[in-house]
């Protein structure tokens, strides 16, 4: 059997997608205000020059894989207008429910749906845009999701990943300090939970770096590939255009 890391451990790549699950059920209901809390609000802003850099237009079509709590397709859907369309995906269902609640809520009606980033369920050359904000590290293989992100692209299409990444030398300390110590006890204080968030921290540890992932985007079939380091590389968002 193969296997692949949860973390700092080491799984079996058919249990990773059942770890990951238990963790998102954990924390989908408290999942927006631990975002606030453990970025200091900068979430907010990583996603809105995420936004910013996706440059849609009235009628696009755009896809956002692990879209969670729906924070971007919301901001998504203002953009592409009455004539476009967002498709709001997880593969968490506690996370997706949370998320459509929310988009309810605020008004806006999307196609929301389960789906596994690995084997996309839509067609080839389909979406102007697709996005995939802090859920790329949590999918087992990466190399196939990228592939599939690229396969439902137009020609032209842009993906957009937005992910904790390598932060600066100067800044490692003091950052894995932050990670292993306050993040857990934020978890146990504000959710109910450290464990989720101890993995958090592993995983950023086990996720590509810039370059790394940024190569990984360009064996998937993207002809351009570039990264934006964002909060001295806390989070680097990396850009494909597929040609």
């Amino acid at each position: 059997m193969s296997s692949t890391h949860f973390g700092f451990k080491t799984v079996d790549e058919q249990e990773k997608a059942k770890h990951v699950r238990g963790v998102f059920d954990s924390v989908a209901s408290k999942y927006d205000i631990m975002n606030d809390l453990m970025s200091a609000g900068l979430h907010r802003v990583w996603k809105a020059y995420t936004l910013q850099v996706a440059n849609l237009k009235e009628g696009d079509q755009v896809l956002d894989i692990a879209g969670g709590t729906g924070d971007l397709s919301l901001a998504f859907s203002k953009k592409v207008g009455a004539t476009g369309r967002v498709v709001h995906t997880d593969i968490n269902e506690a996370m997706l429910r949370t998320g459509r609640d929310r988009l309810v809520n605020e008004g806006v009606i999307l196609p929301t749906l389960v789906c596994d980033a690995e084997k996309l369920p839509f067609p080839n050359d389909h979406f102007n845009l697709v996005s995939v904000a802090f859920g790329l590290r949590n999918m087992t293989h990466k190399d196939l999701a990228l592939k599939e992100m690229c396969r439902v692209l137009k020609p032209g299409g842009k993906l957009l990943v937005l992910e904790f990444s390598k932060v600066a030398k100067p800044l490692e300390k003091v950052y894995d300090w932050y990670s292993f110590n306050i993040l857990p006890q934020l978890g146990k204080w504000v959710a109910g939970d450290d464990a989720s968030y101890r993995y958090l921290a592993e995983s950023i540890r086990m996720h590509p770096g810039q370059e790394e992932l940024k190569a990984l985007m360009k064996n998937a079939g993207f002809g351009h590939a570039e990264f934006h380091n964002l909060s001295a590389g806390v989070v680097a968002l990396h850009v494909g255009i597929k040609c």
